[in-house]
């Protein structure tokens, strides 16, 4: 567990909501980095992790939900994966070009979906995807931890089909919780996720977790634990 004290993600009641979708992506020039109004939404050094995503999402083959495309880093994964479909939901406009070029290039059918998850899912039908895999941004202070359930508690068991596979991460929630109130991510995991997960529907023997080692870079402003943990969350 990191002493080091950081300056927090999000300020007192800060809210970037309105604001998200139209500001200016910056991703640097090595496409190291992805930083929106300021946030550090995204970086290179995530991929380890996010394949681990990638691979739980595609578990169970088939049609694959991803909402958040980011620097396409799972997307990528995704794709080199045995999948039919591959729907991605992503609301920033400069993201959002980057999916639609990314996408003539990939070998599956990829369905991008323009705006928040909150005004696209409900478009969505039931019983639809085989894999889900939620990882988008906080856009607010009051949010910051809990955005994640919002998707689940409304969503996720309804998307999936019977035996289909929910992953999802919240890093910016997760890091600062493991900078101080946890020293232990599977103990972190139990106590702030597993809840909420079994109070959105989905039982607790399908609830799964594998542990990994990364080492995050000393300037990280959002993760500093060397351990990430995928949730592999199994609809019945």
């Amino acid at each position: 567990m990191s002493a080091e004290i950081k300056t927090p993600i999000f300020s007192q009641g800060e809210d970037c909501k309105t604001d998200w979708r139209l500001a200016h992506a910056e991703y640097d020039e090595s496409d190291a980095h992805l930083e929106i109004l300021g946030k550090p939404v995204m970086e290179r050094w995530e991929t380890p992790f996010m394949h681990s995503l990638a691979v739980a999402a595609a578990s169970k083959g088939g049609r694959v939900l991803e909402i958040g495309f980011g620097m396409a880093i799972a997307a990528t994964k995704i794709e080199s994966l045995n999948i039919d479909e591959h729907w991605i939901i992503e609301c920033n406009e400069g993201v959002f070009k980057r999916l639609e070029e990314w996408t003539k290039e990939q070998p599956h059918k990829v369905v991008p979906l323009k705006g928040l998850w909150e005004d696209v899912i409900p478009t969505l039908p039931d019983s639809h995807f085989d894999g889900i895999l939620y990882d988008t941004y906080p856009l607010s202070e009051e949010t910051w931890h809990v955005h994640q359930f919002a998707f689940i508690k409304e969503h996720a068991l309804r998307l999936l089909k019977p035996g289909g596979v929910l992953t999802y991460c919240n890093l910016t929630s997760w890091g600062e919780l493991l900078k101080g109130k946890y020293d232990d991510i599977e103990k972190m995991f139990q106590e702030t996720q597993v809840f909420h997960l079994v109070d959105a529907g989905f039982k607790k023997e399908n609830i799964k977790t594998t542990v990994m080692d990364i080492t995050p870079p000393k300037d990280c402003r959002y993760y500093s634990f060397t351990k990430m943990i995928t949730p592999l969350v199994t609809k019945d």
